[in-house]
């Protein structure tokens, strides 16, 4: 019997595709989770050729000995019929909003560029929470040693700092290896794989070998053409895709007894010499130009042009949001993050949320004025989150069905935009709005207590502009038939 007959017979066995939820793999099994636990028939699936043993320990869930190798193959059978590797997670908001956003992205095409820039957002959001734990430990360091200069010659605060210090190191030093393990995880390649290119990037033999080809540059390692790092996270992402596409090939040729031991090594061997030469270098001047573009407005030393690209970016945040293209954004900022150590545009991004909170409590003043508790019942469940900075439930629960306040919040976004951006504010990281980003608007030329000073005056800015801005263009009428 041929792998794809196993997997058909496994499917048949339990209850069809359909029943399905997700297919992932160890060394010998495929793990299996089903919809309904019923359906499975585990005597039919124990009969199967090729199925050596079935544990089936608890509902809903299952798992099917295959043997070493089969299991892999058969796992990547599973995902090219478009099984998920995970189930999605379950949801935890309230109904109402979250069923406004499944609609509004059920309606959406996903085009080429959509699609690889929720690609980037697949990579790079499950690592949140190491960004947001590493950046909001910079800060604090970095306020530490602004606020207490003499930090060192006392014991406590030394030991502080260097605990913030080592949280922060522990991401940044391996930014690169944990992209490459969430890169492999997306892209369908065995994740230790992915992350050992990434981890590769950053290691000193890359600046040896750059010697040996004459492309390191002694007095500028930083303008090399190879060295160690070079493309970063960007260098990551597209090699591991090649990885991928590589490990795939070099399976279908392995026989399954073989596969554990020859396939990783003849994948790493195939891939790192394309890796190190042509990937690295290429990546690398992508990613200096973007970081350089960025710089050029975020940082220019003309202060209109700071406040015209602040107030325009921050306007266009929400409908980005909404669409779906702020994705393509994470990359920027792990660029960022990664070359210079700050980030430059997220600060007046952060802006969208303020300048929604402001709109919603415009209407929320109407709601009570025209009596429309529903909608007042709404903004009571949804606004303390957007005052935290957690915005989707003000999107797709009050201004984006709206209407006209999706677009008014946006407006009185682009003043603290404008403002944020003017002060040169500048974050260790990305992921935190609203007041919970405070301890991350460290990183500005102005030093860490004034750029949070900054950024809190641009909340204040976006919350009364927003505000203003939705009082003067929505209507009684439009809030009383909402």
């Amino acid at each position: 019997m041929t792998n794809e007959q196993l997997v058909q017979h496994i499917f048949a066995g339990l209850g069809g595709q359909t029943n399905i939820v997700c297919v992932t793999n160890c060394m010998t099994r495929l793990r299996i989770q089903v919809r309904e636990d019923n359906k499975i028939q585990e005597d039919a699936l124990c009969r199967v050729e090729g199925v050596l043993g079935v544990v089936h320990d608890r509902t809903g869930y299952l798992e099917v000995v295959v043997g070493p190798g089969k299991s892999r193959k058969c796992a990547d059978l599973c995902a090219a019929r478009g099984i998920p590797t995970a189930a999605a997670p379950a949801v935890s908001t309230e109904k109402d909003w979250h069923d406004n956003k499944a609609a509004w992205k059920a309606g959406q095409e996903n085009g080429r560029i959509r699609s690889m820039l929720k690609t980037f957002g697949e990579i790079f959001v499950p690592l949140l929470p190491g960004v947001i734990a590493a950046g909001l430990c910079s800060g604090l360091a970095t306020l530490l040693t602004q606020v207490y200069p003499g930090y060192a010659d006392n014991a406590f605060w030394s030991i502080v700092y260097n605990l913030l210090s080592l949280i922060n190191a522990s991401f940044m030093t391996y930014l690169t290896a944990w992209a490459g393990y969430r890169a492999a995880e997306r892209f369908g390649a065995t994740p230790i794989l992915g992350g050992m290119l990434g981890m590769m990037t950053t290691l000193g033999n890359i600046d040896s070998i750059a010697k040996v080809l004459d492309l390191y540059n002694e007095a500028q390692p930083l303008d090399a053409v190879l060295r160690a790092g070079r493309g970063g996270v960007l260098a990551v992402v597209l090699g591991v895709w090649v990885l991928a596409r590589i490990e795939k090939a070099v399976r279908r040729r392995i026989p399954d007894n073989l596969d554990i031991m020859f396939t990783p090594l003849i994948t790493l061997v195939l891939c790192v010499v394309p890796y190190v030469l042509v990937i690295m270098p290429l990546t690398g001047f992508v990613s200096s130009g973007l970081c350089w573009l960025v710089e050029q407005v975020c940082m220019s030393t003309n202060p209109l042009v700071r406040i015209l690209a602040g107030g325009i970016s921050a306007a266009l945040f929400l409908p980005m949001v909404a669409m779906g293209m702020h994705h393509g954004l994470v990359a920027l900022y792990t660029v960022q993050l990664e070359e210079l150590g700050f980030v430059t545009l997220y600060p007046a991004l952060a802006m969208a949320g303020a300048g929604q909170v402001g709109a919603t409590i415009a209407i929320l003043l109407k709601a009570k004025k025209v009596h429309n508790q529903r909608l007042c019942s709404v903004i009571d469940g949804a606004l303390p989150a957007g005052i935290l900075g957690v915005g989707e439930p003000l999107i797709y629960g009050v201004t984006l069905p709206m209407g006209k306040p999706f677009f008014t919040a946006g407006f009185g976004a682009a003043f603290g935009g404008a403002f944020v951006m003017a002060m040169q504010v500048a974050s260790t990281t990305w992921g935190p709005s609203g007041i919970l980003a405070f301890p991350v608007m460290t990183a500005g030329p102005s030093g860490a207590v004034l750029s949070m000073l900054y950024y809190g005056i641009g909340l204040v800015i976006s919350y009364l502009m927003g505000f203003l801005i939705t009082n003067t263009f929505v209507s009684n009428a439009e809030v009383e038939q909402a």
